[in-house]
């Protein structure tokens, strides 16, 4: 059995796990990511991989999955929308501080590959995988093998442009799809019914203590699933961006298997039942073309370290 480290880096946590070559998670710690300098989320890092070693010296490898755009050696990062990294070489930052070979992944990608070794994309050759949390990730797995694109940023899918002049991005510009299908989306979505029309949003409004501001995912999630019509709408509306956003990814990748993850997608048919839906409304020649199945991911959130880890036998 050959161990390695993967490390999910994302906007408001840090989580690493000890991986097996077959999947099997055998410890994970997690800490908050520091919102500070690019020095400090490396020390986060690093933290928690000394810890893991402590209590598994045998690791061979760890692969650090981040949320930016990273370049094609998988040793620096880019750009981050919701990460203080601009141009960071940091793969090499994290190798003057650990003694083990690091590769650094896109988190879209870890995940990705995640579901196509170990979860709901086993068996797929060619497949996408759409997280929808905070933001969006993506990535794709074409003919078996993860593919990143001619500088490594391939499958930034949440920065297509989905509506022009529409909602400001992390990423500079605006109306980009994850503006509209994300958890921020669905939070806003939900504030804005509520604000408007405090009746319709009364089951948000009680579990929010009586603030539309004050209405958070999990409370969406909850009224929705009690039923509440202003909760499901939210949830139909983002469904309804999802679809519209799948049906243009297909139109261009033509996917065997499309697998939906990330925080968002735990609300089940609640978000799928409309995207599905959506999807095949907006799919180019309906009726007349096989049509990929969109199926919710399983891995859960330790999909990206699981990927990261595995990416990194890879190297």
């Amino acid at each position: 059995m050959t161990l390695a480290i993967g490390v999910d880096i994302g906007g408001t946590k840090v989580a690493a796990g000890v991986v097996a070559d077959d999947g099997t998670i055998l410890e994970v710690l997690r800490g908050p990511t520091p919102d500070t300098e690019a020095p400090a989320v490396a020390a986060a890092v690093v933290d928690l991989v000394e810890a893991l070693l402590t209590s598994h010296p045998d690791v061979q490898t760890v692969g650090i999955g981040a949320a930016g755009w990273i370049d094609r050696s998988r040793s620096k990062v880019y750009f981050a929308p919701n990460v203080v990294w601009r141009d960071e070489p940091i793969r090499d930052d994290l190798a003057a501080r650990i003694d083990l070979p690091i590769v650094i992944e896109n988190d879209g990608n870890a995940t990705a590959w995640a579901e196509h070794r170990f979860g709901a994309g086993r068996g797929s050759s060619d497949l996408i995988c759409v997280t929808v949390g905070t933001g969006i990730g993506s990535g794709i797995v074409a003919s078996g093998s993860l593919y990143r694109g001619g500088f490594g940023i391939a499958a930034e899918f949440g920065h297509m442009q989905l509506v022009p002049d529409g909602h400001r991005c992390g990423c500079g510009r605006r109306g980009c799809w994850e503006q509209y299908c994300s958890g921020k989306a669905l939070v806003r979505e939900a504030r804005e019914i509520a604000g408007a029309d405090p009746i319709q949003g009364r089951r948000m409004l009680e579990l929010a203590g009586g603030e539309a501001d004050d209405i958070t995912g999990p409370i969406v999630t909850l009224a929705a699933e009690e039923g509440d019509p202003a909760a499901v709408e939210a949830f139909a509306t983002i469904g309804e961006w999802l679809g519209r956003g799948l049906a243009n990814v297909t139109a261009a990748l033509d996917p065997g298997l499309v697998v939906i993850g990330g925080g968002v997608s735990d609300a089940g048919d609640l978000l799928l039942g409309p995207a599905r839906e959506w999807y095949h409304r907006r799919l180019p020649g309906r009726g007349f073309r096989p049509e990929a199945e969109l199926v919710s991911a399983v891995l859960g959130p330790e999909a990206g370290l699981v990927g990261a880890a595995d990416l990194s036998r890879l190297r």
